[in-house]
Parts: C-alpha cells; structure tokens; sequence
C-alpha cells in the first residue's frame, strides 16, 4: 500500500541554444575597422593642421599613381631618428619629407627644360638634313653628312667617301666639299647661341711608317675647322674645345678606310656649355 502513495518522477530537459549570451566574433571584426577608420581620420587632421601647403602638395604627389615611390621618402624613429643617408635634408618625421618638396617643382622645371632643349636641337638637326622641306646643300653634298641629338648636344659629323675625300692629300687644306658643308652648319648654328666643341677623326696608316701621323693630322684639321667655322660667323668664343682622336675611334671595322676622315662639330647642350 505505501507504494502506491509515492509521487511520481518529473524529468525537466533543458534545451541549451549556443552563443545564447553574445553574436559571435562579427563585432570584433568592425570595432576594429571603426578604430582604424577613426586613427586616421585623426591623422589626416594633424597633417592637414601642422604642415604647409608645399608639404601637402608633396605628400598628395607622393600618393600620387603615376610618381614612383622613392626610397628616401619614408619616416622611422630607429638610429636615425627619420633621417636617411640617402636623403637630402631630413625624413618625413622632422616634418619635410625625404627630398625637400621645395625641389620638387625645380625638379620638374628642369625636367621640362631639357625636353624643350632635346625638340629644339631635334629641330636644327633636321634643318641640316632636309628632314623639314627646305635642303641646304645639294644631294651630292648630303651623302657627307650625318646628325644625332646625344646626352651632350647636337653632334654633327662630317665625313669623308672613298671618292671624295675632305681634306687635299691627306693634308690639312680643305676640299670645297667640307667649305661647304661647313658654310651650312655655320648658318643654322648662328639660329642659337650654345657653345660649340670640334673634334677630327683619322683613318689608319699602315704600321711601316717610322712616324704615325693621325695623332697630329686630326688636331690640326680639328685647328682648321674652328678657324673656318669663326670665318663664317660662328663667334671664337662660343668654340669651348677642339679634339683630336687621331684613329683611335674608326667608324667602320676597317681602320684604314676613308670613311674614317671626319669632323664631328657638336652643338653643346646648356648643360655642358660654360
């Protein structure tokens, strides 16, 4: 009988839902994106407030797609406390950057400079050629002469042909070919007022000769082309040197070819001009 009177059993599940308490790691994730976003919003203000105009043009060019990033450009507090030994002042922790940004413009200035100077010497070297409609010379005369714009200026060469060489006999005296050759370059070289350098190439003499003479043929006809040049109006003063290579310059294989008589008359960029 006192069995029956016992109370009945009552089991309770009890249902657990994970992550009850929180969703996940997401807000981690863009808590850390908001504090990124506002670090350097905060830095954008301190630049804008403690630098000038010119540094923050520099540091938007420095940004900028189409300028390469240089390797003095960045900042640090190691040894160096932001100085670089590459650099030209200081580095971006003094506050100016690695290449002075009072240089960049210059920089380009000069940049621009040289190009127009390049056009410019282009021009004058396709007046000597013909290349711009108006032929200075005859077709014969134009199998003797060459032009090309270089790191130093606009070199004009001169050459001699199996046929019709440019100085009498393998001496100094000039052939009417090169007066007139040099009558042309004088008149387009009077358009500018940049320096001018002369230097004379000789072909090779057999080794038989007891006394090489190319070494002192090429100095004198480079003597000779300066004082014809200064007769048809290119000033003294504009000539800064004359050379003489003798043969130690050929320009085809064979050394002793008369292709190797030549003047080489070389307007001077401003760079190289006195």
């Amino acid at each position: 009988m006192a069995a029956q009177n016992q109370a009945p059993v009552i089991i309770k599940r009890k249902k657990v839902i994970a992550g009850g308490g929180h969703h996940g790691g997401a807000w981690k994730v863009a808590y850390a994106d908001f504090v990124t976003a506002m670090m350097a919003f905060f830095m954008l203000m301190w630049l804008l407030n403690a630098t000038t105009e010119k540094q923050r043009k520099g540091l938007a060019d420095y940004f900028a797609p189409t300028i390469a990033v240089s390797r003095v450009s960045g900042g640090g507090d190691g040894a160096l406390q932001g100085d670089s030994v590459f650099s030209e002042q200081t580095m971006a922790l003094n506050g100016i950057g690695g290449i002075a940004f009072e240089n960049l413009q210059s920089q380009s200035d000069m940049t621009q400079a040289q190009e127009a100077e390049t056009e410019a010497l282009e021009t004058l070297g396709d007046q000597l050629m013909g290349r711009s409609g108006e032929v200075m010379y005859s077709e014969n005369l134009s199998r003797h002469i060459i032009t090309k714009v270089t790191d130093e200026g606009l070199v004009v060469e001169i050459f001699a042909t199996q046929d019709t060489p440019l100085f009498q006999s393998d001496g100094v005296t000039p052939e009417p070919v090169l007066e007139q050759l040099l009558a042309v370059v004088a008149e387009v070289f009077g358009l500018v007022k940049n320096a001018v350098a002369i230097e004379a190439h000789s072909r090779s003499h057999p080794i038989v000769l007891n006394d090489d003479p190319t070494w002192n043929v090429s100095l004198e006809r480079a003597q000779t082309t300066r004082a014809k040049l200064v007769e048809l109006s290119v000033k003294d003063d504009r000539i800064q040197r004359i050379t003489g290579h003798g043969d130690q310059e050929p320009a085809v294989d064979n050394p002793m070819l008369m292709r190797n008589d030549r003047i080489e008359i070389i307007l001077l960029r401003s760079d190289f001009s006195k």
